[in-house]
């Protein structure tokens, strides 16, 4: 009696190759694009990637690693049943379904990421919920949450919004309301921000991409590529908000942050003008 080999699943966990866009109307104009890559990681492949790549670890230093501190509950406990509580926090069960996580690696042990972003499936494989992870520039953290209508095509971009519960920029007040329009991870990577205020729309970000493998050889050139990559993010930061002060953008003081972690909403968004 012959057994047969297990048949070795498909890697879930990629690349993103492209760009960040950021763009403000009002009370000043002002513009930045980037050159960016991001990794998505289905967390449940994190203790099989760090076995198996050479330059990539999980909770240990490497060229690039992935430490479960730098998000969730931020203790270095495991991101599977942070997620879960999160999700059944708001009477969503995924029934161990898969948790992709959307966001820049660490690179030579150092990372800051302003958005991340959590694809939360049924067991199924339909996607259940996506959760924004924001953080900003003083060490505080805060969650937006969206279940998902189960009979959404899964071909259309997620659409839905928020009003604005945590401060990330000193030059934009918190009288805003987010909306947010996502395609699921597929070949590319389509993500929109944009943020109104009273007068209308102030503020939009793009986030794109282009699927590449995630490998050796492919962490290597990015490497190559975008040197220093994680360190770039934070300097890029402190250098546009100076070129926005320069500009005579009003500084809005940094209020409380929110006493809950987690933003549960269900209401759509409006449909945003394109």
């Amino acid at each position: 009696m012959s057994i047969s080999p297990a048949v070795e699943q498909p890697q879930r966990s990629c690349l993103y190759a492209g760009r960040v866009m950021h763009a403000r109307f009002r009370p000043v104009r002002h513009r930045f694009v980037y050159r960016v890559f991001s990794i998505l990681l289905d967390i449940d492949e994190l203790p099989d990637l760090g076995r198996r790549l050479r330059l990539f670890s999980h909770n240990r230093r490497n060229l690039f690693s992935f430490q479960d501190c730098d998000h969730g509950p931020k203790d270095g406990t495991a991101l599977r049943p942070w997620i879960e509580r999160e999700l059944r926090r708001a009477g969503i069960d995924i029934a161990g379904g898969s948790v992709r996580l959307l966001c820049f690696p660490r690179i030579l042990g150092y990372v800051f990421n302003p958005l991340s972003v959590w694809f939360c499936h049924h067991a199924d494989g339909r996607l259940a919920a996506v959760l924004y992870e924001v953080r900003n520039t003083f060490g505080e953290a805060h969650n937006y949450l969206f279940a998902v209508d189960r009979a959404r095509d899964p071909a259309q971009p997620l659409r839905h919004g928020c009003r604005k519960e945590f401060h990330v920029s000193p030059f934009i007040g918190m009288a805003a309301r987010y909306r947010f329009r996502v395609h699921e991870p597929s070949d590319r990577l389509r993500l929109v921000i944009r943020q109104d205020v009273a007068e209308g729309e102030n503020l939009v970000a793009t986030h794109s991409g282009t699927r590449t493998p995630l490998n050796d050889r492919r962490l290597l050139g990015l490497f190559l590529t975008y040197p220093l990559m994680t360190a770039k993010v934070i300097a890029a930061i402190h250098w546009e908000a100076a070129r926005l002060w320069l500009k005579g953008a009003r500084y809005h003081a940094r209020p409380k942050p929110p006493n809950h972690a987690t933003t549960v909403t269900q209401t759509p968004a409006p449909e945003p003008a394109e």
